[in-house]
């Protein structure tokens, strides 16, 4: 499915002319070397694009990146092999950069080989060749020395960036003739690799067409996958003949023709480039796409923002927008697949693929493909974003913050495995209960800590909401304090937040430690064992409080002591917990909302 859903993507890209030709690769350049008539090098141009971001704080941050360009495809081989104009400055100058600054030599002798290959190969395949950049760079290759140019102050200028920059060449004074578009040199790469194309084809039934087609003997890498080879890695590949089979030897065991591989690895490579495709998670590189082309990749970058916080292409305030009327449909009863296809024109009958993929030693591992329309996709996002909703105002919870939330705030090691991840979009993208783990995870570390705060609650409310809604049962847990809730963990989650208030109501100074702290975790776990001691230590903090006060708090801890059928329960399960922590919170966030109502009224007298 994957191979094949790629295919359709890049003819997606060949129908809104976004597709290299074929034989040509994109490459990053960071400088132009402009060249004299005589060879000599007249400057190193910085041909970088300035990128300007504006902050949340208004600030404006701006940062430089590579022009791509177009270049002769490039060489897979290990190891020195030669490419139709070099991008890369090793090759180019033949000079290694030390912390004693550039030298000619090294101990495998890398860079002298390098150039020299370059050298001999350029001159060969250039030698009738006669344009002005191109005799510019025939005398450049013919009076280069490497050796002589180790003081050259235009490559000590660029100091470490030598090492991690691209080049290409163009006329001095004249930056718009650049040796990679010049006609005749586009002519010698074409035969050229139209020749290299037509030997050893081994003919097939392609696994992806179903067609007759030359299967590809080796498959393209891919590139911009996290903790992949710098080179790339392949996603196709049969490295050692154990995986060999019927006299078929690499990648011809996998059936699938070259026209297809071209394909799919440059679709892949594609979204991988693009920040608006991929998120990382862990140590997984995640890559999702709407089939369709352009005029569906709103969908794509609001599916972006809602689970990564991240909107490449769309203002961050009208993609918030967006997602506040999804929500809102979700939350009416109205979300439907169809619901949202008048949503920025979204055209919901076609396809949304989301992606894991992780490498290992020698090829990339497919950890997870999902697979939806886009309307159905937009409603389970739109419904997993109102599911972790807690309280009236409304939050887009980015899964970076949720995973925050899973993890210790003393420790920056702390790693979540991996596969919970993979499962969580699962559930978010079909619209499932969370996985098991989520719940209990989050209720540990609120314990822990004994922090609870808007995400962690709306996370334990959707673990609860989600599994009560898959069994067929009515929600649980409401946005805000539900005084009608009589689950008796719930309502022991409001009377400890009760009686800490009366805590520090009572002192005159802030309290650097409560009951929440010296009790939380085991109030969540065992009430019975730890309720009676505290509502014996809230009498004592009662005498402090204003006749008014103390008639307010014993009047809400009478109501909740009324509802817990005569005694605490001795022991709570997991869900059980959840709830506590839920009520607990609510009734928290409450006494802070009579407080703000409070004081806009005497501000309004």
């Amino acid at each position: 499915m994957l191979i094949s859903a790629l295919c359709d993507y890049y003819d997606d890209l060949a129908r809104d002319g976004k597709v290299v030709p074929e034989g040509y690769s994109e490459q990053a350049v960071h400088y132009l070397i402009a060249l004299n008539p005589d060879g000599t090098i007249d400057n190193l141009i910085n041909w970088q694009l300035s990128e300007k971001t504006v902050m949340k704080n208004g600030k404006v941050k701006e940062r430089f990146v590579p022009r791509n360009i177009v270049l002769p495809l490039r060489s897979e081989k290990p190891g020195i092999d030669f490419n139709m104009i070099e991008h890369r400055p090793l090759y180019i100058f033949g000079l290694n950069l030390t912390d004693d600054g550039f030298s000619a030599d090294d101990r495998t002798d890398k860079a002298r080989k390098s150039h020299a290959l370059f050298r001999e190969e350029s001159l060969k395949r250039i030698s009738e060749l006669d344009t002005p950049i191109v005799n510019a760079f025939r005398a450049f290759l013919e009076a280069w020395i490497p050796e002589q140019e180790t003081e050259n102050p235009m490559l000590l200028a660029l100091g470490k960036m030598y090492k991690t920059s691209y080049f290409a060449f163009c006329l001095s004074g004249h930056p718009e003739i650049l040796l990679h578009e010049d006609t005749s040199i586009k002519e010698v790469w074409e035969r050229s690799f139209e020749d290299s194309n037509q030997s050893g084809e081994s003919v097939a039934q392609c696994a992806v067409t179903g067609e007759a087609l030359p299967i590809a003997r080796i498959h393209n890498k891919i590139k911009g996958v996290a903790g992949g080879q710098p080179s790339g890695t392949v996603l196709v590949g049969f490295k050692t003949s154990a995986g060999w089979s019927y006299g078929n030897e690499q990648s011809y065991n996998s059936n699938i023709s070259e026209h297809v591989m071209k394909k799919y690895t440059y679709a892949l490579n594609y979204l991988l480039s693009d920040r608006a495709h991929k998120q990382q998670v862990d140590d997984i590189t995640v890559v999702f796409w709407v089939s369709g082309g352009e005029k569906n990749e709103v969908c794509n970058d609001l599916f972006n923002f809602s689970l990564f916080g991240s909107s490449e292409k769309l203002d961050e305030k009208e993609t918030e927008k967006l997602l506040k009327g999804m929500i809102s449909k979700v939350k009416d009863g109205r979300g439907s697949a169809e619901s949202f296809a008048a949503i920025k024109d979204i055209y919901d009958s076609v396809d949304f693929y989301i992606v894991g993929i992780k490498p290992n030693s020698s090829r990339l591992s497919l950890k997870f493909i999902y697979r939806r329309k886009i309307g159905a996709m937009m409603n389970a996002v739109a419904q997993h974003q109102s599911d972790i909703q807690i309280g009236s105002d409304f939050r887009s919870v980015p899964l970076w913050r949720l995973k925050k939330e899973l993890k210790s705030p003393k420790s920056d090691k702390e790693n979540i495995d991996a596969s919970l991840m993979a499962v969580l979009f699962k559930s978010i993208i079909y619209g499932t209960p969370y996985p098991t783990y989520l719940l209990s995870g989050m209720v540990t570390r609120i314990k822990t800590d004994r922090v609870i705060n808007a995400v962690r609650a709306g996370v334990v409310k959707a673990c609860i909401n989600r599994q009560s809604r898959a069994s067929g049962q009515k929600e649980e847990l409401q946005l805000a304090l539900d005084k009608q809730n009589n689950n008796q963990a719930y309502l022991c989650g409001r009377l400890f937040a009760v009686l800490e208030h009366i805590q520090q109501s009572a002192s005159a100074a802030k309290l650097n430690r409560t009951i929440k702290d010296a009790y939380f975790s085991s109030a969540a776990s065992k009430p019975a064992l730890v309720f009676p001691k505290l509502i014996t230590l809230s009498q004592n903090h009662m005498k402090k409080l204003s006749d008014s006060g103390a008639v307010f708090y014993s009047k809400l801890i009478e109501e909740i002591i009324g509802k817990l059928n005569g005694e605490f329960p001795d022991t709570l399960m997991l869900k059980d917990q959840g709830r506590f922590m839920i009520g607990y919170y609510q009734q928290d966030q409450a006494f802070y909302q009579k407080q703000t109502d409070d004081q806009k009224e005497e501000q309004s007298l």
